[in-house]
């Protein structure tokens, strides 16, 4: 999810491949309940993961995720569940 348009997003899904859509939240209202923005004057959000159980609770916050090894971990909590 970014503060990007959801045009803009779906322009970098578009170049990249991606085979899933790509979430905005242009007001920042999820970004800032989330943890993932300051708050509403924030520019961009950080870079956190989170993940969210079938019935709808975080079940994992990802404060700090890198990128390579970042699948993998999600992959191995959602097993979990």
């Amino acid at each position: 999810m970014s503060f990007d348009s959801p045009d803009a997003n779906k322009a970098f899904r578009d170049k990249f491949d991606f085979p899933y859509d790509l979430l905005s939240d242009t007001e920042k209202s999820a970004s800032v309940a989330y943890g993932a923005a300051a708050g509403m004057d924030a520019e961009k959000p950080t870079r956190v993961s989170v993940l969210i159980s079938p019935d709808g609770t975080i079940a994992k916050a990802y404060a700090s995720v890198k990128p390579a090894e970042h699948p993998d971990q999600v992959l191995a909590d959602l097993k979990s569940l």
